[in-house]
């Protein structure tokens, strides 16, 4: 993986991609046989953001693999307490990886520079690899292949938006992309997903109408209209955004075998009905436990021993 870190999906090439996926999907299948790929290995895991999913994952992942994680909350104070570069420089010489959720993009960059060990983006405000790695296991798991398969996001132009882009950029797939006025993804962004796609056959559409972006694909998605450093502007946001909410009539307009994927935590009967959020359509709990794999297979390519060739 591109100097040993996972810090975006752009960084990644096709071929690395679909490797972690398939990894993921081995380790998930047969995970005695992985018990002891990390033994002795430590990972040190900071959190800026408060977490569910990333911090029991990572942790319950490093302990299957037979590896220790390390819990450091926001009291370490990155960039205050201490500068990032500082505590970068220490962690690289007690740890064998770094996994951090931060707010800023620059805080994960800045980390992978310093530590000298393999650093792995949790989340940035920019961007969200692990979380796209397991949304796509999931659809791969239940269609068999993700080439050419068709997924429709609608809300907010967030972080999960352009790891989602990366992704099916990556994996030649289309994806389409429906936001409100004024809360599209970043239109670098935008253009380094196309950049990708060009390479894989992909396609990346940016639309409004959500109802448009939902026509006859394999998968919708959706997340928070608010993201979290983002609650001062709920209020105002829930004016706007009512008309991407995804609901059964929204699904209906998807493929008739189409699944519902949401990365969670979810705002209920906001941007998703209890109807769809826990109907027949929707994976969200294949979607959450897929992080435990995905991010094992990432730990796995990262932090493992290179096999002899």
């Amino acid at each position: 993986m591109k100097r040993r870190h996972l810090i975006s999906l752009h960084d990644l090439s096709a071929d690395k991609v679909q490797e972690i996926l398939t990894l993921a999907a081995e380790v998930k299948a047969h995970p005695k046989q992985y018990k002891d790929t990390l033994k002795l290995k430590t990972l040190a895991m900071l959190f800026e953001k408060p977490s569910l999913r990333t911090r029991v994952t990572f942790e319950t992942g490093m302990t299957q693999l037979g590896g220790h994680a390390i819990y450091l909350a926001q009291d370490v104070g990155l960039g205050k307490r201490e500068s990032v570069s500082d505590i970068a420089k220490n962690l690289g010489r007690w740890v064998d990886g770094i996994m951090a959720r931060t707010f800023a993009h620059k805080t994960v960059t800045d980390l992978a520079e310093y530590a000298g060990v393999p650093v792995i983006n949790g989340l940035t405000d920019l961007s969200h690899p692990c979380q796209a790695l397991a949304d796509y296991l999931t659809i791969q798991e239940k269609f068999g292949d993700l080439k050419g398969r068709k997924i429709a996001y609608v809300g907010d132009g967030n972080n999960v938006t352009h790891s989602l882009m990366f992704g099916a950029a990556k994996l030649g797939m289309e994806i389409r992309v429906a936001t409100p006025a004024g809360f599209e993804p970043k239109a670098e962004v935008v253009a380094m997903a196309r950049e990708d796609a060009q390479e894989t056959g992909a396609k990346i559409e940016i639309m409004q109408d959500p109802h448009e972006a939902v026509r006859g694909v394999d998968a919708v998605y959706t997340d928070v209209w608010a993201s979290m450093g983002q609650e001062s502007e709920a209020g105002d946001r829930a004016k706007i955004f009512p008309p991407y909410q995804v609901n059964s009539k929204l699904m209906a307009g998807a493929a008739p075998h189409a699944v519902f994927l949401h990365c969670l935590p979810a705002h209920r009967n906001d941007e998703v009905t209890d109807e769809v959020l826990d109907g027949p359509q929707s994976v969200i709990l294949d979607e959450a436990e897929n992080r435990l794999h995905a991010q094992k297979a990432v730990m796995i390519l990262l932090m493992g021993k290179k096999k002899k060739k």
